[in-house]
C-alpha cells in the first residue's frame, strides 16, 4: 500500500511539473527574444537566469495555492481554472516587473499570445494528464461506518466523485467496534469514520493507524476547535491550549488596516460597475437600487448590510426569511446576472469601510435565521466570536447551500487557525470561486433556510 501511494504521488508531482514546465519554458522563450532586449538596465547572462528563476517561483506558488497540481484529485474544470488563476497572478506581477525594468509600461504584443498558448497547453494537458491519472489508479474502495444519522447525503457527496471514491460496503457501529475493525481489514482501501460516538471512533482510529488503514473522518466541532490550540510544554505532559479571544490585539489591527485601505481602493475602482449596476436594477422595475437588511457580526451584533436588489421588491411580503432557492422565480433577470457575476456584492465594500464587516470572516446571518438554527445547533454562535466577512473559508470550500452544521465547522477553521496570511491566501482563493458554477447554488426547493430536515434531527442525536 505505502508503495502504491509513493508511485501515485510520484506520478502526480510528474505530471504536474511537465505541465509548469512547459509554461516556464513558454515564457523564457518570450522572454529572451523580445523583452529582454528591450530593457534599459542590462542584466547579465545569470541576471536574466534569475528573472526567469523567479517567474517559476510565482507561477509554482500561485498554482499551488489554487490548487492546480492536483491532477487526478481535482476536476477538470476545478484545476483548469485554478491554472488560469495560478498563471494569469503570475503573468500580472511579471509584467509589472519587466515594465519597471524597461522604465515604462510594456507592449503586450507578445505578452498576451503568450499568456493565451499557456493556458491552451494548461487546458490541454489537464485533460490528457487527469485521464490518463484515472486510468492508471481505479477509485479507492471505502467502507463507510455509521451512526444513526442517515447517511444519504454523505454517500450522495462522495458518489460526485466516482473517479476517486467508491463506497462499497456500509456498517453501522452498532454491530459492535471489533466486528467493524475485522471489516476494515476485509478488502476495503479505507474507512469513512461519519456521525459515531467519541470512544467508539477513538477505538477505531487508534486501530486503523496501528494496521496502516487509512481514515477520512467528519471531525465533530470540538475537533475543530482543537486543531487550533497552541502547544504547551510546562512539564513532561503534553497540554494543549485553546484561547478565550480568537484574535491577538495587534492581528486585529493589522486586520482593520487592510480592509479600510483595500475596501477604500476597491471602492475607486468598482465604482464604474456600481454605477451601471444601479442604473440595470432601476431600469429594470423602477424599484429601490439597493437592498437592506438586518445581520448579525461580532458578538451578535446587528448591522444594515447593503447589497444590489437582486430579488422583486415584493419578495418576503410575508415577512419570512427565506434563503434563494434553485431557479427561484423571485430573483430578477437583472438579479440573475449580477448575482452570477457577485456584482450585487460590490455595496458591502461600504460596509467594511464602516467596520460592520470585514474582507475575511463567516458571511453575516439574519437574526430570525440564527435563531432558527441554534434551536438545534446552540454551537452556531461560534461563528460570532469574529467580525463578519465579504467572503470566507466556508465561501472558498463549500457553497451557497452548505448545511448551517458544515458551514459552522468551516468557519471555526478559520476562526481558530486565523492569521494575516490566511486572510490573504483566502482573499486570493475567494477569486476562483467567482468563476465556480456551484459555488452559488440554491437551497432545495422544500428549504426555508439551509437546514435540511433530516440534519436537524441528525444534529440533534449527534454528540459535539
Amino acid at each position: 500500500m505505502k508503495k502504491n501511494e509513493s508511485i501515485k504521488r510520484f506520478t502526480q508531482l510528474m505530471l504536474s511539473f511537465v505541465n509548469l514546465g512547459v509554461q516556464i519554458a513558454i515564457f523564457a522563450y518570450c522572454y529572451y527574444s523580445f523583452y529582454s532586449t528591450w530593457m534599459q538596465l542590462q542584466f547579465w547572462k545569470k541576471g536574466h537566469l534569475l528573472f526567469v528563476f523567479i517567474y517559476a517561483v510565482l507561477i509554482f506558488a500561485f498554482s499551488n495555492m489554487y490548487g492546480a497540481l492536483r491532477i487526478g484529485y481535482q476536476k477538470n474544470i476545478d484545476i483548469i481554472i485554478s491554472q488560469l488563476m495560478g498563471t494569469f497572478l503570475a503573468n500580472i506581477i511579471t509584467y509589472f516587473q519587466l515594465s519597471l525594468l524597461c522604465m515604462q509600461l510594456m507592449n503586450l504584443v507578445y505578452y498576451v499570445p503568450m499568456t493565451i498558448i499557456q493556458l491552451l497547453w494548461a487546458g490541454i494537458w489537464t485533460v490528457i494528464s487527469n485521464a490518463a491519472y484515472k486510468s492508471m489508479f481505479p477509485p479507492r474502495e471505502l467502507l463507510l461506518i455509521h451512526g444513526d444519522r442517515p447517511i444519504d447525503e454523505i454517500i450522495r457527496k462522495f458518489s460526485t466523485r466516482k473517479d476517486k471514491y467508491v463506497i462499497k460496503g456500509t456498517v453501522n457501529i452498532n454491530k459492535g467496534v471489533e466486528q467493524i475493525c475485522l471489516e476494515a481489514l476485509n478488502g476495503y482501501e479505507a474507512v469513512v469514520i461519519w456521525d459515531i460516538p467519541t470512544e467508539a471512533r477513538n477505538i477505531i482510529l487508534k486501530f486503523c493507524y496501528g494496521k496502516s488503514i487509512r481514515a477520512y473522518i467528519m471531525p465533530k466541532i470540538s475537533d475543530v476547535i482543537l486543531s487550533g490550540a497552541e502547544q504547551l510544554h510546562l512539564f513532561d505532559s503534553p497540554l494543549l491550549l485553546t484561547r478565550e479571544y480568537s484574535m491577538k490585539l495587534e492581528q486585529r489591527f493589522i486586520k482593520r488596516t487592510i480592509d479600510i485601505i483595500c475596501s477604500l481602493i476597491l471602492i475607486v475602482l468598482t465604482s464604474p460597475f456600481m454605477i451601471l449596476t444601479a442604473i440595470a436594477v432601476k431600469a429594470y422595475d423602477r424599484g429601490p437600487v439597493l437592498y437592506k437588511q438586518t445581520r448579525c457580526t461580532i458578538d451578535a451584533r446587528e448591522f444594515k448590510i447593503i447589497k444590489f436588489r437582486s430579488m422583486r421588491v415584493d419578495a418576503e411580503k410575508d415577512g419570512v426569511a427565506k434563503l434563494a432557492k434553485k431557479n427561484d422565480d423571485r430573483i430578477t433577470p437583472v438579479g440573475r446576472f449580477i448575482r452570477k457575476v457577485r456584482l450585487d456584492e460590490l455595496p458591502q465594500l461600504f460596509n467594511i469601510l464602516a467596520g460592520d464587516m470585514s474582507f475575511i470572516g463567516p458571511r453575516p446571518e439574519r437574526p430570525e435565521i440564527i435563531a432558527q438554527y441554534m434551536e438545534v445547533m446552540p454551537e452556531f454562535a461560534f461563528r460570532m466570536k469574529v467580525k463578519a466577512g465579504l467572503a470566507g473559508y466556508a465561501q472558498v470550500y463549500g457553497k451557497y447551500n452548505t448545511t448551517p452544521y458544515d458551514k459552522l465547522k468551516l468557519d471555526l477553521c478559520y476562526i481558530e487557525n486565523y492569521n494575516i496570511w490566511l486572510d490573504l491566501k483566502l482573499m486570493l482563493l475567494t477569486l476562483k470561486v467567482l468563476f465556480t458554477p456551484d459555488a452559488t447554488e440554491g437551497v432545495k426547493d422544500e428549504q426555508v433556510t439551509a437546514l435540511l430536515k433530516e440534519a436537524s434531527e441528525g444534529k440533534k442525536k449527534e454528540e459535539i
